[in-house]
């Protein structure tokens, strides 16, 4: 969650590239985001290097060696690999550091990746770096040292908020999902190294990041087999997006967390380019809530399913084909595709409880994506099956998610999250709740009734409690003593002024 002091600073650093003569607003992003992982990238190695020496182990792997550099052999470019860290360079002298930057630290960066075709690589290659002046630079530095850059997905914030700067969120549907959001439902599906996962709409990679934590907190003695490292590296997690700066800040997000070469692909995912079919076990997803694209370009197989031009149907009928049998599905989804009257919204949802297994709707609060948003929204979850399986859906009714719901979002103490993800892994206990309560089960049938409706309206039930009101006579009673009291009040103060 961005905080205001993470607000001023990325301000100030946009005001100082801004008045240094560079006046896009993603050229801004990614000149500020380079800058923040080579920071990153030594911040991980200095740790690294803390708990070697604690074990009393040496280091392999670093991304900075030990002795000389060579970024080229014609013409020769070299320098010492300490002369490239951030440790190093931050307090040099400005004109000195942005031509170290620019001579070695970005060509370095820009081919850090070992594998000459992974997806760092392709998207780093036509990377610029073009902070203009040396003043630009210490000033932007000295903001990303004031940072605290621990456990976050700092790059992330940075392009959530910059893109609430340039009004570019909610227009396109590129703002970000919150991170405790995303962890929640990484929590909910529980992801493992059996997993192939995918996100088809990935920005800035927040759901493949998630997983790649939770996998390699839950299965960090697998993860020590080399088979496995070499399978979470490089096939594990997969994405597709349409923005070539939002897969480069994946890229570099996913390198900063240990996934050096993912599966990660410039792709409009609803097209006829987009091949891929029964490739994943597990998608995790937030497409765009809003837009349309030209019907001529959609992927003929999704248009069978649900025959729309709506982005947000067409990504869930894009998941469906795009899981293997008995893969799992949790999408975020807005509130119109539970309720929706036209022929595209009812197909989807029927093929959704009738030919796959439904498992659960939640339904979130409408200022969870405030500022950048008020829609009202619901996370679907579901498994492909191709043969039904739906008997009965979980539906639960989030009031909280720890933060406020108005444009601030500030912490709060309210938060459904730890008992969804508690309900949803005992979800047989579920069956004896009533329909008042928070959660609750809805039968195939009923659904099937109410014409595949999935919005929690539909079936919550209501306790209205009876409050007992006095007799008329008696509140009359009372207005006119009220009214007697105000005179006799009214007449005392106007002895008391001398009128």
């Amino acid at each position: 969650m961005i905080t205001g002091e993470l607000k001023n600073k990325v301000d100030s650093m946009w005001d100082t590239i801004w008045t240094g003569g560079i006046t896009s607003p993603i050229t801004v992003l990614e000149q500020i985001t380079y800058l923040m992982f080579m920071k990153l990238l030594d911040d991980n190695q200095i740790k690294a290097e803390a708990n070697a020496n604690i074990l009393g182990v040496q280091l392999n792997n670093k991304v900075f060696k030990d002795g000389i550099c060579v970024l080229s052999e014609e013409p020769r470019v070299e320098t010492e690999y300490s002369n490239l860290r951030w440790s190093t360079f931050h307090n040099w002298e400005p004109g000195e550091m942005l031509v170290n930057i620019q001579t070695y630290v970005f060509p370095f960066i820009k081919q850090i990746s070992d594998a000459k075709d992974s997806a760092f690589s392709r998207y780093m290659k036509d990377a610029v770096f073009m902070i203009p002046t040396p003043k630009v630079l210490a000033k932007v530095v000295d903001g990303i040292d004031d940072m605290d850059m621990n456990n976050k997905d700092i790059m992330g914030d940075v392009y959530e908020y910059l893109l609430g700067k340039i009004a570019a969120a909610g227009e396109n549907g590129q703002f970000r999902t919150p991170r405790h959001i995303i962890a929640m439902i990484v929590d909910l599906m529980q992801p493992t190294l059996k997993d192939v996962i995918l996100d088809p709409a990935m920005g800035s990679a927040g759901f493949l990041l998630s997983a790649a934590a939770y996998v390699g907190e839950h299965q960090s003695t697998e993860l020590m087999k080399k088979d496995n490292q070499k399978y979470f590296k490089t096939e594990m997690f997969n994405g597709y997006d349409t923005d070539q700066s939002m897969l480069r800040i994946g890229a570099m997000n996913l390198m900063l967390h240990g996934v050096e070469d993912p599966h990660i692909t410039y792709q409009d995912s609803l097209s006829m380019d987009n091949k891929e079919r029964e490739q994943y076990s597990l998608i995790m997803a937030n497409p765009p809530f809003t837009g349309s694209v030209f019907q001529e370009d959609i992927s003929k197989d999704l248009l069978a399913l649900c025959k729309t031009k709506k982005t947000e149907l067409l990504f869930v009928a894009l998941f469906i084909k795009m899981l293997k049998i008995g893969g799992r599905c949790a999408s975020i989804v807005p509130d119109g595709v539970l309720f929706g009257s036209s022929k595209a919204h009812k197909a989807l949802r029927e093929e959704l409880v009738e030919n796959q297994k439904l498992t659960a709707v939640i339904s979130m609060p409408s200022g969870v994506f405030k500022p950048y948003a008020g829609v009202s929204t619901a996370i679907l979850i579901f498994t492909k099956t191709d043969n039904g399986g739906t008997d009965k859906v979980w539906f639960y009714d989030m009031k909280a998610d720890g933060y406020s719901l108005d444009d601030k979002r500030s912490e709060i103490s309210d938060n459904d999250i730890p008992d969804i993800i508690r309900r949803f892994h005992n979800i047989e206990e579920e069956n004896s709740r009533a329909r008042t309560e928070q959660s609750f089960f809805v039968d195939k049938e009923e659904i099937k009734n109410n014409g595949y409706d999935l919005s929690i309206n539909k079936y919550k039930e209501i306790e209205y409690e009876a409050i007992e009101y006095p007799p008329t006579e008696e509140i009359l009673d009372e207005i006119v003593k009220l009214n007697k009291q105000i005179e006799q009040e009214t007449d005392e103060l106007r002895r008391l002024l001398g009128k």
